[in-house]
């Protein structure tokens, strides 16, 4: 009889109640993003919230509040409960935000640091009409083009802006900024031909170089990308300790408990060492990167000050 009662609660742990069990209420949990569908934040967050959604038995949802920069978003998350019940998923580069945005919320402190949960690298890619299938060639193209050469972003701030101001400071070319709204207007003139250059996520760099739209030059991290082992680094091009990913964390409102960051730091480890998960980030080419939250907050914190260093040398202005 004793036997028995140990196989049911067994089979009871194991069941569907028990899950629901684990989480930490009946209420859906929302990912506010302040950025817009199919960009990587909103990929990651796709794949993150099915997957915790059957292991809590817990709905989990995620809601796009794109504009400003991720500014609309952020906000959102920020004068919400600290319950537990609203996360983000933020990339690094929205550290920025204080200099190029009027924002109603600490971009340090407004915030509680949960873990990374993932990094890419981004790529310096050319249209094909551009003389240049190497950094070198890119650079005497840039150098003979002066301000004529031109290059696009998404807009002030983002990675794509500041990973090729990073670069004019490092080599002097004069080329010069187009700001768009959005990544897709930047990406179609690029395959237009209307901009020549631009800085690029890994994933979009492997899918519009497949069909020949753009060309790859380099990529941003010191080392190869393990998912395009074939894109040479700036770095071993030439471009000396050019070394930057961009990466990708999860947060909630300043002031979440203790019990609940570690429970959600527990469950988001679960699920990004699922096959499936890793499998559908590394086809938008990113990797899993993980973190205490206290790695995340120091990091959050370095990235502010190399950032804003980068903009100040450069003379950036916002918007």
């Amino acid at each position: 009889m004793n036997e028995f009662r140990r196989r049911l609660m067994l089979a009871a742990l194991a069941s569907p109640l028990a899950a629901r069990a684990q989480g930490i209420s009946n209420r859906p949990v929302r990912f506010i993003l302040g950025q817009t569908p199919a960009t990587t934040p909103d990929v990651i967050a796709r794949t993150l919230a099915p997957r915790m959604q059957a292991r809590w038995n817990q709905p989990f949802l995620v809601e796009n509040r794109g504009g400003a920069g991720g500014a609309i978003g952020l906000d959102a998350v920020a004068k919400s409960p600290p319950d537990g019940h609203v996360l983000t998923i933020s990339v690094n580069s929205t550290v920025t935000l204080p200099i190029f945005f009027k924002i109603d919320f600490d971009i340090l402190n407004g915030f509680t640091p949960i873990c990374m949960v993932a990094e890419n690298i981004f790529c310096l890619v050319v249209h094909p009409a551009v003389p240049a299938r190497a950094f070198g060639e890119w650079l005497d193209w840039a150098k003979r083009e002066g301000p004529k050469a031109n290059y696009g972003s998404p807009g002030n701030g983002t990675h794509h802006h500041l990973l090729m101001e990073s670069v004019r400071l490092r080599t002097g070319v004069q080329i010069t900024h187009i700001p768009y709204k959005g990544s897709a207007p930047a990406f179609a003139d690029l395959m237009g031909g209307q901009i020549g250059t631009m800085f690029v996520p890994l994933g979009t760099a492997l899918t519009l170089g497949s069909s020949g739209k753009i060309v790859a030059i380099g990529g941003s991290g010191r080392e190869r990308s393990p998912l395009a082992p074939q894109i040479a680094s700036l770095h071993e091009q030439g471009l000396k300790d050019f070394d930057y990913t961009s990466w990708f964390s999860a947060w909630g409102p300043a002031g979440m408990p203790r019990e609940l960051v570690d429970k959600y730091g527990v469950l988001l480890r679960e699920v990004l060492a699922e096959e499936g998960a890793r499998d559908t980030l590394a086809k938008q080419g990113v990797s899993v990167k993980l973190s205490t939250p206290e790695e995340l907050d120091r990091r959050n914190r370095d990235d502010y000050a190399h950032f804003a260093k980068l903009i100040k040398d450069a003379k950036i202005k916002g918007d």
